[in-house]
Order: C-alpha cells, then sequence, then structure tokens
C-alpha cells in the first residue's frame, strides 16, 4: 500500500501508465483535410440556419471559429450572428466514423487496453504495451506522430497514472500537445482550479460551495473528507479523492458499447408538430430518467420515426460534449433533429430517441481553461 495526499491507496495504482488521447477539433478538422479551401477560415459543422429556417445546433467548430465565441451546442443560428462569414458545413458522420476506425488501428499497434469515449477520444492503458516501450510519453508521442502522418490530423494526448488526471492533462495544452502529470505534480496542479471546473460541481451546487468558502480546489483540499460527505453526499466523497489525485477506476478495456433509448408506437397517428412535441417530451423524459438511473451519458442523440407506411428514417446529432441527462436537453436536441426530417404531415406511427456514445458520468470529462501551459519533463 502506499499514501498520496493523505489516501492510502494500492501502489500499483501509482505505477499505471495511462494516456488520453483527445482529437483536435475533430470534425472540423476532417472537413479541412478534405477541403483544403475551408483551413484558415471560420468553419462551424452545422447545416446552415440560412437555408432551414434557423433550426440546428453546432457539433463543432474549428480553432477560427472558436476565438470568435462559436462552441458545441450552440445553436446555428447564433453562430451565424456571431460570424456571418463562417462557413457551414452539414456533418458527415458516415465519414467521421470511418476515421475513428482508422484511429483505433492505430491504437492498437500499442495496446488492446483502449476505452474509447466517443469517435474523437480514447483512454488507453501502456503499462504493459506491444511494443514494450518503458516511457508513456515516448507512446504518446508516438501515437500523435503516427496519427498525424497517417491520417494528416492532429491530437492532444494527457500522460498520467489515472484517467481522471489524464484527461485533465489532454485539456492542458491543446492543439497537439502532450502533458504529463504525476503525483508530485497533483496538489499545484488542481489547487488553482476554479471549484465550478470539477465535473459534479453545477449551477446549483457551485453556489454552495461558495457559500461555504469553497472557490478553488485549495480551499476544497482543506475540508475534511466527513465535512464534504455531511454537506454534499456522494458528491463531496468523490471531490474528496479527486483533488487529491485518486481514482481508482480500470481503462474498461472490455466493456460492451451500449445505447439508452425509448420508443413508442401510436394506434391513433401523430398528425401535427403540436402532437410530436408532446410525445417528444416525454420520450425525453424516459430517456433520461433511465441514463440517471445507469449513471451513463453520451454525445450522440439518434431519433427514429417511421411514418403510416411504414417507412422509417433514423437521423442523429453527435456533438463533442457530453449532453446533459435532463428531460430539457434531450427534448431540444430531438427536435432540432426531427426539423431536419420529412415532418409529420405523412402520419407518424413511431417515434423513438436513442442516447449512445456512452460514457459512465464521472469527473473525467472536464474541459478546462488551464493556467500557463508547459509539458513535465519527469519520466512515466
Amino acid at each position: 500500500m502506499a499514501e498520496l495526499n493523505g489516501i492510502t491507496i494500492d501502489e500499483n495504482l501509482l505505477k499505471r501508465k495511462i494516456i488520453h488521447v483527445d482529437m483536435d477539433a475533430f470534425y472540423a478538422s476532417i472537413e479541412e483535410r478534405e477541403h483544403p479551401e475551408f483551413i484558415g477560415k471560420p468553419l462551424v459543422i452545422a447545416h446552415d440556419p440560412r437555408k432551414n429556417g434557423g433550426r440546428g445546433v453546432v457539433a463543432t467548430a474549428n480553432y477560427e471559429a472558436r476565438k470568435l465565441g462559436i462552441h458545441s451546442a450552440m445553436a446555428a443560428q447564433e453562430a451565424y450572428e456571431i460570424c456571418p462569414k463562417a462557413i457551414f458545413k452539414a456533418p458527415d458522420f458516415t465519414l467521421y466514423k470511418e476515421v475513428s476506425s482508422q484511429l483505433h488501428e492505430i491504437f492498437h499497434e500499442y495496446t488492446e487496453m483502449i476505452e474509447p469515449i466517443a469517435f474523437d477520444e480514447a483512454y488507453l492503458d501502456v503499462t504493459q504495451n506491444k511494443k514494450e516501450i518503458k516511457s508513456a510519453i515516448q507512446v504518446a508521442h508516438l501515437i500523435q506522430r503516427e496519427i498525424y502522418q497517417k491520417l494528416h490530423l492532429t491530437c492532444s494526448t494527457g500522460v498520467s497514472y489515472n484517467k481522471f488526471l489524464a484527461k485533465l492533462a489532454s485539456d492542458y495544452n491543446k492543439p497537439a500537445g502532450m502533458t504529463l502529470i504525476l503525483p508530485g505534480d497533483v496538489i499545484p496542479f488542481l489547487s488553482s482550479l476554479p471549484i465550478g471546473k470539477f465535473r459534479g460541481v453545477g449551477k446549483k451546487t457551485a453556489p454552495k460551495m461558495i457559500d461555504q468558502g469553497i472557490f478553488t480546489g485549495k480551499e476544497l483540499l482543506e475540508k475534511s473528507e466527513v465535512e464534504l460527505i455531511q454537506q454534499f453526499g456522494k458528491l463531496g466523497y468523490f471531490l474528496y479523492k479527486r483533488v487529491r489525485g485518486v481514482d481508482d477506476r480500470p481503462v474498461e478495456w472490455q466493456r460492451e458499447r451500449k445505447s439508452i433509448g425509448s420508443e413508442r408506437t401510436y394506434g391513433k397517428l401523430l398528425m401535427t408538430i403540436d402532437e410530436v412535441e408532446t410525445q417528444l417530451r416525454y420520450i425525453a423524459s424516459l430517456v433520461s430518467e433511465t441514463l440517471n438511473k445507469q449513471q451513463k451519458h453520451g454525445k450522440t442523440l439518434v431519433i427514429k420515426v417511421r411514418y403510416q407506411d411504414f417507412t422509417t428514417l433514423t437521423k442523429r446529432l453527435t456533438l463533442d460534449e457530453f449532453i446533459r441527462n435532463d428531460a430539457a436537453t434531450i427534448y431540444f436536441y430531438g427536435r432540432q433533429i426531427f426539423d431536419e426530417i420529412l415532418g409529420a404531415e405523412k402520419g407518424i406511427r413511431l417515434l423513438g430517441l436513442t442516447m449512445t456514445n456512452l460514457a459512465p458520468i464521472g469527473f473525467e470529462n472536464m474541459k478546462l481553461p488551464l493556467f500557463e501551459k508547459k509539458v513535465l519533463n519527469q519520466p512515466l
């Protein structure tokens, strides 16, 4: 056993070598690769709101567009208002999935212990890797180089001894960066982090923590485990461990990727948009309830519509970020997708929503505007 920042853990947990690979603006970068004329211009992956009555949401945007304030999950109309000169490109998920498969072929050259999170990111356990390379930093660099040479795309990598920190590290030096976090780096790394940036601390919890004098990781560290559990329950327990750099979850490389959804068949056909909206709200509430029970969230929402003549259509929306597990958010995106199909005029006999690209709800999926960029040069 070993002690890490006041917590006793299995010493083998500190010997793990985990890499989080996060592709840089994945969908947008693929489109720039396929369309060189897009390079250097604000590019938004979304249906053009000028052509569909202002409907739709942003799947992602390139870095030129992000600098202007355009981001994933923003309404496409809002993105257009921010930058009318931006290029709007409809997403091509068939192409993105194909490139993702090519990406995983590269991962498998190094290890079979791969936990996919979405098309554009994954955890790799390279403690024992196929190439017998002792340095995880070297493995990360080789993966970055091979992705660039074979796919002409860039990625950012985070290297650490657990998934939570590896995820933070990959966000630290984007794009095309590599960051290492060792046990000795945890306290200074997390102490300056605003409390609202910790996964699980949302709009309702953050004010409560601030009322308790917890503004950053530094104040969080000063709270005892008992105090945090008494004040914040299960969240307090997890935050106590995470802010000390403890995360014993393995890379779940053998887990099955699942989907969670619900669909309803109607004896009396849905004939109006009002009827569709009512049913979508209800189905979204069922999906949200199941996701929360199973402690999963996803990045892809799929709608299924079967018409009176038994014609069946499915359409999906994939975002950079995990979709919030509340009925209103799931309904919002479901309604956006529905706007892009035929409508209700033909009469709808089946309607369904499914969330895919699932991952367990945890604290590892944090996007952070971190402090000064650096790559620590100690070995892992």
